[in-house]
């Protein structure tokens, strides 16, 4: 089986994110930050920002989190649908894991994006609960979150 390498960003990835944060779709269902915003966080202690080139992007957030609770705060491919999630998001998990002390990752993503739930599921991921009209859209629309998490020994106990 092929796998794929994550590793810490530099700001010379910036552009790089903002560019996969831009594909078309991603406004719906991932969200996105300004430059400024990626630059002031990609070095900063509380975010841990990974890519894999030509494969897509993690970025995590509350790093030194007391309980140890880090948030997986976009995931994002460059070629949706084409099983590049399934290649990444291992990687993505396994250097979180590896590289903090975190005892779980969570993330919350848009209520309907099955591909999404399948994808998390197949990873390790359970699913906690739904955040009820807890995001808002550009055009004012709310919409639920799924809420999902993996636990430091689940993540362990797969193959």
């Amino acid at each position: 089986m092929i796998r794929a390498t994550a590793r810490r960003a530099t700001l010379d990835d910036i552009p790089f994110i903002l560019a996969t944060e831009r594909l078309p779709g991603y406004e719906k269902t991932v969200g996105r930050f300004d430059e400024a915003e990626h630059v002031a966080q990609v070095d900063h202690p509380d975010w841990l920002y990974l890519v894999a080139e030509g494969l897509g992007l993690g970025i995590f957030q509350d790093i030194r989190h007391p309980d140890q609770n880090i948030q997986l705060r976009r995931f994002i491919v460059t070629e949706p649908s084409k099983g590049l999630g399934s290649l990444l998001l291992p990687a993505v998990l396994g250097h979180a894991f590896q590289h903090t002390d975190a005892h779980r990752i969570w993330l919350r993503l848009v209520d309907g994006n099955t591909a999404a739930v399948k994808l998390y599921a197949k990873c390790g991921f359970v699913r906690e609960g739904i955040q009820r009209q807890a995001g808002v859209r550009p055009d004012g629309s709310r919409f639920d979150f799924i809420v999902m998490s993996v636990l430091r020994p689940e993540w362990e106990m797969q193959d």
